[in-house]
């Protein structure tokens, strides 16, 4: 796996009209909107599957 994904449509204007950005690793600019934006990976959940019942006793957020 050589190539990461990318994003398939504009998380603004939802067109499809997407190019990798100047900016940098993860940065897309979508020129019908005229936007840029970056994506990035923040990384697990420690609390990890939501299969488990909320045994906390309070409401989710």
């Amino acid at each position: 796996m050589s190539e990461r994904a990318a994003p398939f449509y504009c998380p603004y204007c939802g067109d499809e009209d997407l190019f990798p950005n100047e900016q940098g690793h993860g940065a897309w600019e979508c020129r019908s909107c005229n936007r840029a934006f970056q994506l990035k990976y923040l990384g697990l959940l420690a609390r990890g599957l939501q299969s488990q019942p909320n045994t906390a006793g309070g409401e989710e957020i």
